[in-house]
C-alpha cells in the first residue's frame, strides 16, 4: 500500500526557511518525490508528526492552516497515484506535473474565445449615442453613469464587490444604490481614492430627496431603453418605486424687494456679490437656471439677450429675445472677461449663496409655505 511522507531537508549552512518536500513510497521499488511551494523555518518543523511542533510559539490560525495544508497535499498525492494502472512507469518529474495541473488547472485548458459581451457602461453609453435627449439631459445621465462607477468601486472597496449587468440588478440593489446616493457626500470624505479614480467637477454634496429621485427616473429609462432595445427582459422597477418629486409653492419677491437686494452692501462678500448679480440678471431676463447657465457672450446681440429655451428645444425650438435694461447692461460690463456669459458657480452653491445674500440683505419676511424661487421682472 502507498504511502505519503512530508519532510524537509536542511543544508550545513542552516536557512531560516526551507520547502516541505513529499515522498511517496510503495513497496521496495516505487519512490516519487514532490517539492511544494510550502515553507517553514526548520527549528519549528516536527518531523514524526509532520506538522509544527505543538510547544513552540505560533499563531494558531497560520498553525491550522499550514498543517491543513500538508495534509491536503498528502492527499492529493495519493488521490493522483492510485487510480494509475503502469505505477512502475511513473516518475517524479510525472508527480509533479500533475501536482501543478490539479493546483493550477488554467494553465493547461486552452480558453474557448468567446463574443465579448457588453458591459453595463458599454451599453449605458450606446445609450447616450443613439437616444434622443439633449446635451444638457446627456450630461445629467453621464453624471449618473460616473456616480454608480463609483458604486462599484465603493463596493469592492467595503468586500461586497458588485458588477452592475442588466440582468442581475434587482429592487434590492436599487435600494443599495440609493442608500448609496443618498450618503455619498460623506463616502467622499472616508474614501478620497475613490474619487480620484471616477471624478467629478466638484465634490459630493449632500442630495436631497427630489434629486434622488430625479436620478432614478433617468435610471428608469435607461433600464426601459434596454429591454425595449433587447438586452435584458430583467426590470427591476417593478419592485422599486420611484416617488414623485415635491416641490413647495413658488413665492416671487417684488420689485422693490430685488432692488434692495441689488443695492445691499455686500463689500465684505465679493464673491457673494457676484452671484447677488448674477440672480438679479437672472431676475432681469426671467430665464431658468438652466438655460442661463449655458448663456455664452455671443448670447448678447445689440442690446439684448437671444436664445433657445432648453424646454422648447427637442420640440418645436423657439429662439426667446429679451431687452435689456440698463441695470443688465450694468451686470454685464462687470464680467467681460468670461467665456461664459457670467462667473457662474454650481446650481447648488448659487441655491446657497442666493439665501446668504437674502439674508445680509434683511429680506426675511415670513411666508406660510413653499420658498423664493425666483422673482418678476
Amino acid at each position: 500500500m502507498a504511502t505519503v511522507r512530508a519532510f524537509i531537508r536542511t543544508s550545513t549552512k542552516k536557512a531560516n526557511s526551507v520547502n516541505v518536500r513529499f515522498r511517496l513510497r510503495d513497496g521496495r521499488t516505487i519512490q516519487l518525490f514532490h517539492k511544494s511551494e510550502l515553507t517553514i523555518n526548520p527549528d519549528l518543523w516536527d518531523d514524526k508528526k509532520q506538522s509544527v511542533k505543538a510547544k513552540v510559539i505560533y499563531p494558531e490560525l497560520e498553525r491550522k492552516v499550514f498543517n491543513d495544508a500538508i495534509n491536503q497535499r498528502k492527499t492529493l498525492i495519493s488521490d493522483l497515484y492510485s487510480p494509475q494502472l503502469n505505477k512502475e512507469d511513473l516518475s517524479s518529474n510525472w508527480l509533479e506535473l500533475e501536482i501543478d495541473k490539479a493546483l493550477n488547472p488554467q494553465k493547461y485548458f486552452i480558453p474557448v474565445v468567446e463574443e465579448k459581451q457588453q458591459t453595463f457602461f458599454e451599453a449605458f453609453d450606446e445609450f447616450l449615442a443613439k437616444r434622443k435627449i439633449s446635451d444638457v439631459r446627456k450630461n445629467n445621465f453621464k453624471v449618473i453613469k460616473r456616480a454608480l462607477q463609483r458604486y462599484e468601486i465603493y463596493k469592492v472597496v467595503k468586500r461586497k464587490p458588485v458588477t452592475l449587468n442588466f440582468d442581475f440588478i434587482t429592487s434590492d440593489t436599487l435600494r443599495d444604490i440609493e442608500d448609496f446616493l443618498r450618503n455619498e457626500h460623506q463616502i467622499f470624505k472616508d474614501f478620497p481614492k475613490i474619487y480620484e479614480t471616477i471624478p467629478e467637477t466638484r465634490t459630493p454634496q449632500k442630495r436631497g430627496q427630489n434629486t434622488i429621485n430625479d436620478i432614478f427616473t433617468k435610471l428608469r429609462t435607461l433600464y426601459l431603453w434596454a429591454i425595449d432595445v433587447g438586452k435584458t427582459h430583467n426590470n427591476p422597477f417593478k419592485g422599486y418605486s420611484v416617488e414623485e418629486c415635491v416641490y413647495g409653492t413658488p413665492f416671487y419677491i417684488s420689485i422693490e424687494e430685488r432692488n434692495i437686494l441689488y443695492n445691499a452692501n455686500l463689500e465684505k462678500r465679493p464673491p457673494l456679490a457676484v452671484q447677488r448679480d448674477i440672480f438679479v440678471f437672472q431676475c432681469l431676463i426671467g430665464c431658468r437656471v438652466g438655460d442661463l447657465y449655458k448663456m455664452t457672450k455671443d448670447n448678447v446681440m445689440n442690446g439684448a439677450i437671444e436664445y433657445v429655451p432648453r424646454k422648447t428645444k427637442d420640440g418645436r425650438p423657439i429662439t426667446v429675445r429679451v431687452p435689456l435694461n440698463a441695470k443688465a447692461l450694468e451686470i454685464l460690463n462687470r464680467c467681460p472677461d468670461y467665456e461664459k456669459l457670467l462667473p457662474f458657480i454650481s446650481e447648488q452653491k448659487y441655491n446657497s449663496a442666493i439665501k446668504d445674500m437674502f439674508r445680509l440683505a434683511g429680506l426675511t419676511r415670513m411666508v406660510t409655505s413653499g420658498s423664493f424661487t425666483i422673482c418678476n421682472s
